[in-house]
């Protein structure tokens, strides 16, 4: 009986071993796949004048300036990370369907990129095959009809630019996203997205009402063709696991004509963490039209502080009384205080110094690991004063916790609403992020003490947070997690990525699941962390 199962589980595993293989493109045979797909993309764009604008081969003198000019986390740009073998950068719908039915006839595997801005780089890096980068720069146009507080962004814009568009046409219309200029929307809102708004008018992703995408099988879809599963699931379950969004159509939220700015700062470890103790019980409960974030990092080599941003959405006569009633452990004083338009807000959030800066695509010099939990109760006392000490190690010199608060709109919209999960029951959203100096990467050895401070910190956290599953943003993506397994594997796809895709997206990990097998039997379009076809035995 034992010889007879050892024969069967033998003969399975070379099964599956000989599946796997079939699936995985060899290298050496991929030049010829490749030079097919850019014959067959170069046929299809039928334009001498329109092709060198898309398409850039490593041969091409702009290859490396257009792959590295949207790494926005550098150590990702290192000789050693995998290298795209071409970079597709459509000007118009007609370039991705083309790019995506050649890519299918030849057996190209692509990422798409839109910021740049992936935590881990997914959307420029494939770590097991070669593969194409569609990059989205040149499909960013903004169209806003002020008068139906509605708009169209095309993937390839930046928040940034979208902000400035909508600031040069209204001192009363905001959308709410999140506080990095260059993020792309088509990450943010594919992921979600959120900012000093969220309390009040919810995520990017609830605020999306069409979208123009195409689908894996080359076709141009809007929100009636791709039907309402397909169109619930691009807005905060990762669009880049279903298709390539082109545009996105968005409604535009009514703000004040005057804001109020403040932030409050505490230099002393004892008043820094009894206000971040207190700020635990009050941020996710004041009114909605009040923002208050809590963070803690350095000010130069040995002191570390406790800063308090916040924004509020009135004027600073009716903020002072209310912070007094709610929040008076803080100390807000009229002198912490400015009063503005939103549009002129946002750029103090960003530190910038005019509306130009919004529309600046700067590639940033410090690279970062990031990791984020969500918080249902307050954590102890001790816990906030332990966190302060950790901000004093060597390697959290440029290191910050951001302490981001919940409640208002976030807890009125269900949890099943669009794929984004964590909304009612949440306090705050804590997120642990390690920088770093670009030259650092240089050395390995350099950097690794960063990743242990992070991941030291994370594991000191769990007792303390989100607990079955312990809940992760999918736009703060974290390998640590998992990732699909490159080697023999007995599970499932599904199952494995049911691992890291409940503590995305909980209860909606199923059903998003249901409409990738709906909407991409073929596993067309996936990544290290992409929702997988239900039954895949698959390795990516």
């Amino acid at each position: 009986m034992e010889f007879s199962s050892f024969w069967l589980s033998l003969i399975k595993n070379f099964v599956l071993l000989n599946l796997t293989l079939a699936r995985i493109p060899s290298i050496s045979g991929h030049g010829t796949n490749h030079e097919d797909f850019l014959t067959c993309l170069s046929l299809r764009l039928n334009d001498v004048t329109v092709e060198p604008r898309v398409i850039h081969t490593s041969e091409d003198s702009s290859f490396f300036s257009i792959l590295n000019s949207s790494i926005q986390n550098p150590r990702f740009s290192v000789l050693e990370t995998p290298k795209p073998v071409s970079i597709i950068t459509p000007v118009q719908a007609t370039d991705v369907q083309s790019t995506i039915k050649c890519a299918r006839l030849h057996d190209i595997h692509v990422r798409t990129r839109s910021g740049g801005h992936d935590y881990e780089g997914f959307s420029y890096i494939a770590r097991t095959r070669p593969f194409v980068v569609i990059d989205m720069r040149n499909l960013r146009s903004i169209t806003l009809d002020i008068g139906n507080r509605t708009g169209w962004v095309q993937t390839g814009a930046t928040i940034g630019e979208l902000y400035y568009e909508i600031g040069k046409l209204s001192k009363s219309l905001a959308f709410p996203a999140g506080l990095y200029p260059t993020v792309g929307v088509g990450g943010q809102f594919g992921g979600g997205g959120y900012g000093t708004l969220m309390r009040k008018q919810g995520l990017s992703a609830d605020n999306v009402i069409d979208a123009h995408i195409v689908d894996s099988s080359g076709r141009f879809l809007d929100r009636q063709g791709m039907g309402e599963d397909f169109f619930w699931a691009i807005r905060g379950g990762g669009g880049s696991s279903f298709c390539v969004v082109l545009s996105w159509k968005i409604r535009l939220v009514d703000v004040p004509t005057v804001v109020t700015v403040f932030d409050v700062a505490k230099t002393s470890e004892k008043e820094a963490v009894r206000t971040i103790n207190n700020w635990q019980y009050v941020a996710d409960k004041v009114p909605d039209d009040l923002f208050i974030r809590a963070m803690l990092q350095r000010s130069n080599e040995t002191a570390v502080y406790a800063s308090f941003p916040g924004l509020y959405l009135g004027p600073v006569s009716d903020l002072l009384p209310l912070m007094e009633e709610k929040f008076p452990e803080l100390g807000l004083k009229i002198e912490d205080c400015r009063e503005m338009s939103w549009i002129e807000s946002v750029l103090v959030f960003i530190k910038g110094e005019s509306m130009n800066s919004l529309t600046e695509r700067k590639r940033t010099s410090r690279s970062f690991k990031g990791k984020d939990d969500f918080v249902l109760k307050p954590i102890p006392k001790t816990a906030v004063r332990e966190l302060w000490k950790r901000v004093h190690a060597p390697e959290a010199r440029l290191a910050k916790i951001i302490l981001t608060p919940f409640g208002g709109r976030m807890s009125e919209v269900a949890e099943n609403e669009i794929p984004f999960p964590h909304r009612g029951g949440n306090l705050y959203e804590i997120q642990y992020l390690a920088y770093w100096k670009e030259e650092e990467d240089k050395n390995k050895t350099d950097t690794e003490k960063y990743m242990r401070w992070v991941e030291s910190l994370y594991e000191f956290m769990t007792p303390y947070v989100s607990k079955s599953p312990r809940g992760a943003y999918v736009n703060f993506r974290d390998v640590d997690l998992g990732t699909y397994n490159q080697g023999m594997n007995m599970k499932t796809k599904y199952d494995e990525g049911k691992i890291w895709g409940v503590k995305y997206f909980k209860n909606n990990f199923d059903r998003l699941v249901g409409v990738k097998t709906s909407v991409d039997p073929m596993d067309f379009f996936c990544d290290e962390q992409s929702i997988p076809v239900l039954n895949s035995v698959d390795v990516i």
